[in-house]
């Protein structure tokens, strides 16, 4: 992807989210299986965009943790009284993805490979 693809890839899940009443909640499945940025202007734009959104709905995404100063500085709040309840994270990347779930996934958080088990275990969230 491109970096326009990114942002036309951001502005859906900002409508999205915009969708949802004020003081609702919400489970998110962020599917990245088979995402590759073509460029690095594109990745360094992409990496930020799903932290900082769902900190904007109470939700600090377990990665985070790598980068403990940097993150510690991330400013959580509920926009329009909008929380996020679970994550659910699914990408190709098998090295990357079994280190995240073993050193970051919670009860209300996990990481996948396979998309089909990755929905399957958010549907499961209550």
């Amino acid at each position: 992807m491109e970096k326009a693809d990114v942002i036309r890839w951001e502005e859906s899940l900002l409508d999205a989210l915009d969708q949802i009443e004020e003081g609702g909640t919400f489970r998110i499945f962020v599917n990245l299986h088979g995402f590759t940025a073509l460029n690095l202007d594109a990745h360094k734009y992409f990496r930020n965009i799903v932290p900082l959104t769902l900190a904007d709905y109470g939700w600090k995404v377990g990665y985070l943790a790598m980068f403990a100063q940097e993150s510690s500085k991330l400013v959580v709040t509920t926009k329009r009284d909008i929380r996020c309840l679970a994550a659910v994270h699914c990408h190709q990347d098998e090295t990357k993805i079994e280190k995240y779930e073993s050193l970051y996934s919670s009860p209300n958080e996990r990481f996948f490979t396979d998309p089909g088990m990755a929905e399957a275990w958010i549907r499961s969230i209550a």
